[in-house]
């Protein structure tokens, strides 16, 4: 299978996980070293793995909302055969979300090992 294929799968992932609230799955994509930050606040958001599932675990997810699903594969770039970056775009109201995700491949599979992340609010 070709790697976009597979990172295909792997955002698939991470979209389902997002919107279900899903944080086993989120687990199983994210590399445990991983890390997730924004800025789009004054107070800069830095988070490792551990941090990021426990507020999944503690949110309230779009599913269980009845929240219309937004998600979109914007760019996948693979340079090298073991990296990639990925730009996506979904909806989690109030807010709309542009993550851009860096993958490594490693042990045979694709990993996200950092999540960066800007939101602006539905209007």
């Amino acid at each position: 299978m070709a790697p976009v294929d597979d990172i295909r799968k792997l955002i698939q992932k991470y979209f389902d996980a997002l919107y279900d609230g899903d944080a086993d799955l989120f687990a199983e994509i994210f590399h445990p070293e991983a890390r997730l930050y924004s800025v789009t606040d004054a107070t800069p958001i830095i988070l490792d793995v551990p941090a990021y599932l426990d507020i999944v675990r503690k949110r309230v997810s779009p599913k269980s909302r009845g929240d219309r699903r937004e998600d979109e594969i914007v760019a996948i770039e693979v340079p090298t055969a073991t990296t990639a970056h990925v730009r996506v775009r979904e909806l989690f109201l109030p807010k709309h979300f542009t993550d851009e995700l860096t993958l490594v491949f490693s042990e045979g599979k694709w990993l996200i090992v950092a999540k960066v992340w800007h939101f602006t609010l539905v209007a």
